[in-house]
């Protein structure tokens, strides 16, 4: 973490200076977030680091969450929130997930037994495990986020959507949205009008803003019930600080750890149902007790507390389209209105995605948005978050029609699904729990995939995959994803050659110097005058050599930059192999071209946007092109 740029300040450096804004109307803003779960706490705090921009947080409770509701928070999920700063306050308070037990019936079919554990995610699939987390936690961690940030953001709650209306000609961005709102909690209270250049709905699958654009969420019910139990209890269970998946005579069956050591939570199989039939109408607390109690023989159960509990039913659904943009005039306006999270899908809670993934829509859409509002790209960037993300929601529906029948013991063509069946299936499906299956096809944002010989670790369109190098100028070791901050800005991420920093011969000296000295240089092109010379493009390198063989001082300017309103030198640019003896090194572990080196471009979201020979100036420079706008 890095303060004191622009001078020495005390106190705690997570509180950002307040930033010094015009007095404005609070009923006009740049954005309007609808909904306070994790997809609206999380673009909310993204867009608070933005001075420039105005933001307001509505949620329809009256207070705060409490419990309930999810709790995983998978490997990729937390390499995001790292970006935020919040990967060490998840991985202190949470649960970790380590292994994952199988139990199905025992040969007497009157109870159940162990079939066998496998680890809860392969050894390298990311430097973060999964980790187990009462979401209301979360969302205090992103409103302290938001409210530390310069804009000193906060949710507003008991505030009631009531209805949303575009400008007669929503291309007209002069025209702002109108969300009418009234506050819960005072009434007689007159409604109020809310203008906003765009509006954000993530408010749930009941959601006010998805059903003002005329959208609806298109699925099939499965007709199949779960009762959810978080729990503090007594019993012999042996695996009951494992993830746990049981498959019991007549029933299912789901364990998972909580955070705090004693807490519990159950995923109960309620079976089956007829359409009408509302199991919530008729299955009560002390029914879901008593069904776990079955399930778990010959072991005891035996509940002290129950601080909450719910029942869900499966619905595995999408939207038509994740914006208000209609197919007839897509390519001709861009969107005003945004859903994200269970406002445009829906699934079973059988591989925890419905939290992740809607954190993952939000976090595509902020930094957009951003370079949107700043004046960095053309509203036509805002297109690309339905064709990126729309097509990754049905691929994860399509995933869980096939993986929620399985974890209640039947494949997909309905047949019996053993637990040895299952555990393999599980070994092979990590990439998705694991949140890390993501891959984004070529298109405005992504490269073709030309070059990916150069760093065959880093696949273009996937999530960056972090490895350790060592800082060079205080030997510091560390991952070089963590770098990364949710702050809109994007990375380059230059690995030298084979020629040394100091030589005149290395590619990657001679790229430093023609992005700080060609006009063709992003850098030249997209930073605004006097701003830092990190402002836009944050580049870091990458060097073979050890950081004992260098100094500071070999470095070219780009790799020691002089930043902040008092010149200061910023030492964290550069970075080397990072070994210890033994060890495979970062070019080793992500398949670095070691002749020739590789630039790998890293999207403010993490994704691998291109992978570019060191030299290839113009190929760098079109990329670019193609959806930033030039400063004047």
């Amino acid at each position: 973490m890095q303060f004191f740029l622009d001078g020495f300040r005390a106190g705690d450096p997570d509180v950002k200076p307040e930033a010094v804004r015009p007095t404005s109307d609070s009923d006009v803003v740049d954005v309007l977030v609808i909904g306070h779960g994790p997809a609206g706490a999380l673009i909310a705090a993204q867009l608070s680091e933005f001075p420039g921009i105005t933001t307001r947080l509505l949620e329809r409770r009256e207070t705060p969450m409490i419990q309930g509701q999810a709790d995983g928070v998978n490997c990729r999920s937390i390499e995001m929130l790292n970006a935020f700063g919040l990967a060490d306050r998840l991985n202190r308070e949470g649960c970790f997930v380590n292994e994952t037990a199988f139990w199905g019936a025992n040969a007497a079919g009157t109870g159940i037994v162990r079939t066998g554990r496998v680890r809860d995610a392969e050894d390298g699939i990311s430097e973060y495990r999964h980790v187990l987390l009462n979401q209301a936690r979360l969302h205090e961690y992103l409103a302290e986020k938001m409210g530390n940030s310069p804009t000193r953001l906060q949710p507003e709650f008991g505030m009631e959507v009531i209805d949303l209306k575009l400008p007669d000609n929503p291309a007209d961005l002069s025209q702002p949205d109108s969300v009418v709102v009234r506050q819960l909690n005072l009434p007689g209270q007159p409604e109020t009008v809310i203008k906003a250049k765009y509006v954000i709905g993530c408010d749930g699958a009941r959601s006010t803003v998805r059903e003002a654009l005329g959208l609806k969420l298109i699925g099939v019910p499965q007709f199949h019930g779960w009762g959810v139990l978080d729990v503090l209890a007594t019993t012999d269970f042996p695996d009951i600080r494992r993830k746990v998946i049981i498959q019991a005579p007549g029933g299912g069956l789901a364990i998972l750890p909580r955070e705090g050591g004693y807490m519990t939570r159950l995923y109960v199989d309620l079976g089956d149902f007829e359409p009408g039939d509302n199991p919530r109408d008729r299955v009560s607390k002390d029914d879901i007790v008593a069904e776990a109690k079955r399930l778990f023989a010959p072991y005891t159960f035996e509940p002290k507390e129950i601080p909450w509990w719910s029942i869900y039913e499966v619905w595995q659904r999408v939207t038509e389209r994740f914006d208000d943009v209609p197919d007839a005039e897509r390519g001709k306006r861009s969107p005003r209105v945004f859903t994200a999270g269970d406002a445009c899908h829906t699934h079973s809670a059988k591989i925890g995605g419905g939290m992740n993934l809607s954190m993952q829509d939000t976090f595509n859409l902020g930094w957009k948005l951003a370079a949107v509002l700043e004046g960095r790209s053309p509203v036509s960037l805002l297109d690309t978050y339905n064709d990126e993300r729309m097509p990754l929601a049905h691929e994860f529906i399509e995933f869980d029609k096939v993986w929620a029948p399985m974890v209640d013991g039947k494949a997909p063509d309905g047949t019996a699904f053993s637990t040895e069946q299952l555990r393999n299936r599980f070994q092979e499906v990590e990439h998705y729990t694991a949140g890390v299956a993501t891959h984004y096809p070529a298109a405005l944002l992504v490269g073709k995939d030309t070059h990916q010989r150069l760093a065959n670790g880093f696949t273009v369109g996937m999530r960056f995959h972090s490895a350790e190098v060592t800082r060079l100028a205080d030997a510091l070791r560390l991952h070089l994803g963590h770098t990364h901050e949710a702050d809109g800005r994007w990375r380059l991420y230059a690995f030298g050659d084979a020629a040394p920093i100091t030589s005149d011969s290395s590619r990657l000296r001679a790229l430093c110097e023609w992005l700080v000295d060609s006009p063709d240089s992003p850098i030249r092109r997209y930073t605004a005058a006097g701003a830092d010379i990190d402002a836009v493009f944050d580049v870091r390198g990458i060097l073979q050599q050890s950081h004992n063989e260098l100094e500071p001082e070999d470095l070219p300017s780009l790799l020691l930059p002089i930043k902040g309103s008092l010149g200061l030198n910023d030492y964290e640019k550069a970075f080397t192999r990072g070994v210890n003896d033994g060890d495979k090194d970062i070019f080793d572990v992500r398949e670095i071209d070691r002749s020739q080196g590789a630039l790998v471009i890293v999207r403010p979201d993490q994704y691998v946007a291109n992978i570019l020979p060191l030299d290839a100036y113009k190929e760098l420079s079109d990329f670019f092109a193609g959806f930033m706008i030039p400063v004047k």
